[in-house]
């Protein structure tokens, strides 16, 4: 016999389970991380300083939920753009959590979806600084925007 899913009020399944700082769930009535709020519409700026401020705080399945709900609320033009961020968040995910097969998987995704953004980056992202990265991992993985680009950076964190 199958134990019932958690449902949103809409009727969609959605885990209810309290999550650690690298999205795994832990048992109901544990103590978690406070998740990022699903299906908030942000400004580009906002949205990229909320998912660098999780990134910087060493919650990068945290930061992934903020760049799907922006990849999901994009402009046609921009989506791959946004896809491939969300999954440079989830290759952070599995690299930190030490799955090094997912994390490869997850970030030659990403540097596919963001290179087509490389020679016209928006919104002051480093796609060029992303997807070299994506594709030689080093210690540091590079900011989500220029160092130059003020924009987003002025933005309150989450």
């Amino acid at each position: 016999m199958s134990t019932p899913r958690d449902r949103d009020a809409d009727g969609r399944a959605r885990n209810a389970r309290p999550r650690d700082a690298l999205g795994r769930p832990l048992p109901y009535g544990a103590v978690g991380e406070e998740r990022a709020p699903e299906g908030v519409v942000r400004e580009p700026a906002r949205a990229l300083a909320e998912a660098q401020a999780l990134l910087d705080a060493g919650r990068p399945f945290h930061a992934h939920e903020v760049l799907e709900d922006a990849w999901k609320s994009a402009v046609e033009e921009e989506r791959g753009l946004w896809r491939g961020l969300a999954q440079f968040a989830v290759g952070l995910t599995h690299a930190a959590r030490g799955n090094d097969r997912g994390a490869t998987t997850l970030l030659d995704r990403a540097a596919a979806n963001l290179a087509p953004y490389a020679a016209a980056p928006p919104h002051g992202i480093d796609v060029p600084g992303l997807v070299a990265w994506a594709r030689a991992p080093g210690d540091v993985p590079p900011r989500l925007t220029l160092a130059g680009d003020r924009g987003a950076e002025d933005t309150p964190p989450p």
